[in-house]
């Protein structure tokens, strides 16, 4: 098939540090070429892939600190996608709404990832606009806030990782890992105080926008003093595994709808379990006993960190890759790439 990527602007895909979304893309991207595709992909300058790569912007907006408006050059791509939409089976959006006023002046099918959160109180009256454009999600909870809508989904599908990410690790470091966004929904502040409860190391890693940079500097910094919790600040692709590998679990004690939690995979692909609360795709990625453990409370989380000798490496491994692998996520979007192509012929 000839299938165009549209990707988001704000980090290289794959990222050289934090992001999700271009993560994912990229991971989508090559397994699709390494299944004989031809894709274009739509995306930063700086980015690297195997597929033919088409660029608005030489560089990613988020680490160019004299950054141009993001939405701007998103939409100069996606008028360069429509363009040419003709060189394509199937375009394949992954920049949410923005993409949405192109589909009804494109005669290519377009599929829409929803890759953020729904719950603004603009999702419901937007997808209610556009209820006929093919939606997928990527996990069920996501759809929750727009139950009741008569929208054009096409499955959810969750995201994969290559083969070459799931490798085993001990968990030798002994300590807990915080990987993640250093934002208030995200509950650093939390991971710092079950750590202490349970008398255990903390590790963080993260990046600090300039939004949650207030709340960095107010309420975590002055938290960083204690002698058993280290801030490592933004990690690379490469040096991920081995600081999630070397952990007793990761804590990820969020407190949103989180749409997926790629990291939890990513602990997981290297035999670490998660402990974390039951919000947003949390109960979906995470089983129970398995891969980690869902706590409720405050003491569940801290009993948790003493409980993880329960779960075994090996099993937690093995079954993120029966779960979470990029061919089962690419064969299933290819699936619905050609149903899409199928109801336009």
């Amino acid at each position: 098939m000839r299938i165009a990527q549209a990707a988001p602007l704000i980090e290289p895909v794959p990222p050289r540090l934090y992001g999700g979304t271009e993560r994912v893309v990229s991971y989508l991207t090559e397994a699709l070429v390494g299944k004989g595709h031809e894709v274009t992909l739509f995306a930063s300058g700086d980015s690297k892939t195997s597929a033919r790569l088409l660029s608005v912007i030489p560089n990613s907006i988020r680490l160019n600190h004299h950054g141009p408006d993001p939405y701007a050059y998103q939409i100069i791509e996606l008028t360069d996608v429509l363009a040419l939409a003709d060189e394509f089976d199937i375009i394949h959006s992954h920049l949410d709404y923005l993409a949405f006023p192109f589909c009804h002046s494109c005669g290519t099918p377009i599929l829409h990832t929803l890759h953020g959160r729904q719950d603004y109180p603009y999702s419901v009256p937007m997808l209610q606009r556009y209820s006929d454009i093919a939606l997928v999600s990527i996990s069920d909870s996501q759809r929750l806030p727009l139950a009741g809508l008569d929208l054009n989904w096409q499955g959810t599908i969750y995201h994969g990782m290559p083969d070459d990410k799931f490798m085993l690790y001990g968990g030798e470091g002994g300590y807990l890992a915080f990987y993640s966004r250093l934002s208030r929904e995200k509950r650093p502040d939390l991971a710092i105080a079950v750590a202490r409860k349970a008398g255990i190391p903390l590790k963080i890693a993260g990046k600090v926008d300039v939004k949650e940079r207030p709340f960095f500097e107010g309420v975590i910094r002055p938290m960083l003093d204690e002698p058993f919790i280290e801030f490592i600040g933004e990690i690379g692709e490469d040096e991920r595994p081995e600081f999630l590998g070397n952990a007793r679990a990761l804590l990820f004690p969020i407190e949103w709808p989180e749409p997926f939690g790629l990291v939890m995979i990513e602990a997981m692909a290297v035999g670490t379990p998660v402990i974390s609360r039951p919000y947003g795709a949390v109960p979906e990625v995470v089983e129970e006993g398995v891969t980690g453990f869902v706590c409720s409370s405050f003491d569940e989380l801290a009993e948790a960190t003493c409980r993880v000798g329960e779960i075994s490496r090996e099993a937690c491994l093995h079954r993120a890759r029966e779960r979470f692998s990029v061919d089962r996520m690419a064969d299933q979007y290819l699936e619905v790439y050609r149903k899409l192509v199928c109801q336009e012929i």
